[in-house]
């Protein structure tokens, strides 16, 4: 996985960044755009239904969690799969469903990557909830309605009702046993 370096070493790669930071601020100037009609629960089922819509008509194999959160897997993996208190490395990108990036773990951290104790309790719960179809190597896109995100209330970040997309590989998994 390519590691991104956020060290200025000049003019010519201060430049190269400009369109990275305009789409950033423009991301959030549209967060924050007081005209915008209020985000509602029957917009985002809409805006959802017409994205997984999509997705069957290309072909794409969605399935769903007991919680409901819709997934599909890119690439299959080995091995178990997550349970209370295995230590997962995973590597994701989030996105809104019209495509545009919030978050990703090669542009947050140095490694590229996360590495905690599953089950954590500040992950929001369709996160948590689509981590367990996955072992070790696998590949998911995974699809989070906001009643299993950040719901009516949103964040800074994420607007109301708002259904996320993670992409998401699970690097490794050692279970709790090999821990101790």
């Amino acid at each position: 996985m390519q590691k991104v370096n956020f060290k200025f070493q000049g003019m010519k790669q201060f430049k190269r960044c400009i369109p990275f930071f305009l789409v950033v601020l423009s991301a959030l100037s549209s967060c924050l755009d007081k005209d915008d009609e209020p985000r509602t629960w029957e917009l985002e089922m809409q805006e959802l239904n017409r994205y997984i819509t999509n997705l069957l008509n290309l072909g794409y194999d969605v399935d769903t969690t007991e919680l409901g959160v819709y997934y599909i897997v890119k690439e299959e993996g080995e091995g178990p799969f997550p349970e209370q208190g295995d230590t997962l490395t995973i590597a994701y990108a989030g996105y809104f469903i019209d495509g545009t990036m919030f978050e990703n773990t090669t542009i947050d951290n140095s490694e590229g990557t996360i590495t905690f104790n599953f089950i954590d309790d500040t992950m929001i719960p369709g996160f948590e909830d689509g981590l367990k179809v996955m072992n070790k190597g696998s590949n998911i896109e995974m699809v989070i309605p906001s009643d299993l995100a950040y719901g009516a209330e949103g964040t800074y970040l994420i607007p109301p009702y708002t259904s996320l997309i993670f992409v998401t590989g699970m690097i490794d998994l050692k279970p709790v046993s090999d821990n101790d």
